[in-house]
């Protein structure tokens, strides 16, 4: 995704889906710094700011990924910011889980995005 600030970019606090994607979230963050703040709805006027330097890459699990919603707000994104999010399926889509062949669908069609 590209994010510019003359656009007012900016990515609202939220959970990713968790009945989809799996454990982990990995972003690649470009082109330049900005900063990933954390916050956890039963303390909202607490937030966690995490500076992520341009080529830096963060990997979000467990509470930070399940009960910590995620956001990028207009202020930090200063100039362009393109990232790459990384997702894995979670275990009910992948082989042996109850909706493998969705998966593997699922699978298929991204590969069609591959070079």
């Amino acid at each position: 995704m590209e994010y510019l600030p003359e656009r007012g970019s900016a990515i609202d606090p939220h959970l990713d889906d968790s009945w989809l994607w799996g454990e982990r979230l990995v972003t690649l963050n470009l082109l330049s710094d900005t900063v990933l703040t954390f916050i956890d709805d039963s303390q909202p006027s607490f937030a966690v700011l995490v500076m992520l330097p341009c080529r830096s890459l963060i990997v979000v699990s467990g509470p930070a990924r399940y009960q910590w919603k995620h956001a990028i707000q207009r202020q930090h994104i200063t100039s362009r910011r393109v990232a790459m999010t990384f997702r894995e399926l979670s275990p009910e889509f992948t082989v042996g889980g109850a909706n493998d062949t969705v998966g593997n669908e699922l699978i298929s069609t991204a590969s069609n995005y591959v070079s």
